[in-house]
């Protein structure tokens, strides 16, 4: 009877395949999750951007040459003072009127809720609308500025950095209060809320006018208000060569912006 023989080869295992998770999606990064939100939101917003532009040069006409005709012989420095104020009342507008139409139209079709939902921290959604009304308002600026020296042959004494910081500061502050109104308040009384706010800001505010002009309790409390703050301090931006720039100015409009960027925050990060 023959004798079995054993092999002294080893014998050859085959690999097992890798297990690989399934039903988790890979972790995405704070930056490719802004990057998405903000393809989302420009795709919204980005449409209506010529229209935008087209509001702002009329809305700089308007202010810029339609309150020159109220001033019957209208001199240098009252035309200087009404222009350097007409760029912070187009960011006011931005940021009081069209962001909390936006936002109230996002509630309405029910994006803001469908954006509530996704699994993203909440402070990115805010960043990412805060990023496209920003590049929604700047462009105001230097529609103002043309317009003015179009109307009176201006010549601004800019002052290119201290002009960007205030334009941005001003930008995101109006913003970012228009948008803690709109996500606090239902839509409708949000909206009613920013109107008044905007002819508080077009006829009651020293912008486009002299402080002086106001008596003293309305001055005291435009002391506490974002609005004149935000006016010197672009004004000092546009005519470097008189006019300073105030601690408090700036001071005031960093409180109006966090206070604007933590209410906003709550609300988008409360249930319900």
């Amino acid at each position: 009877m023959p004798e079995a023989t054993v092999s002294t080869h080893p014998a050859t295992v085959c690999p097992r395949p890798a297990r690989v998770p399934t039903g988790v999606p890979p972790r995405v990064g704070a930056p490719t999750i802004y990057k998405t939100l903000l393809r989302w939101t420009m795709s919204q917003v980005g449409a209506v951007l010529p229209l935008v532009l087209i509001v702002q040069a009329l809305l700089a006409a308007g202010i810029i040459v339609g309150f020159g005709l109220l001033v019957p012989d209208i001199d240098t420095a009252a035309a200087e003072f009404l222009s350097s104020g007409a760029p912070t009342v187009l960011l006011m507008v931005v940021g009081l009127v069209l962001v909390p139409q936006g936002v109230a139209q996002s509630r309405t079709s029910g994006t803001f809720t469908y954006l509530r939902a996704l699994p993203v921290p909440r402070p990115l959604l805010l960043l990412a609308d805060l990023t496209v009304w920003l590049v929604v308002a700047l462009p105001g600026i230097p529609v103002a500025v043309l317009v003015a020296q179009w109307r009176y042959g201006l010549d601004f004494a800019l002052d290119g950095p201290l002009l960007v910081a205030a334009s941005v500061l001003t930008a995101v502050t109006a913003i970012a209060v228009g948008y803690g109104i709109a996500v606090l308040l239902p839509p409708v009384p949000a909206q009613l809320v920013c109107q008044v706010l905007v002819f508080f800001v077009m006829l009651f505010s020293p912008i486009t006018f002299p402080e002086s002009r106001l008596p003293g309790w309305f001055r005291s409390v435009h002391e506490v208000l974002p609005f004149q703050p935000a006016g010197d301090l672009l004004r000092a931006g546009l005519i470097a060569d008189t006019s300073a720039v105030s601690g408090q100015d700036v001071v005031v409009l960093v409180l109006w912006c966090a206070l604007g960027i933590a209410v906003s925050i709550r609300a988008l990060v409360r249930r319900g």
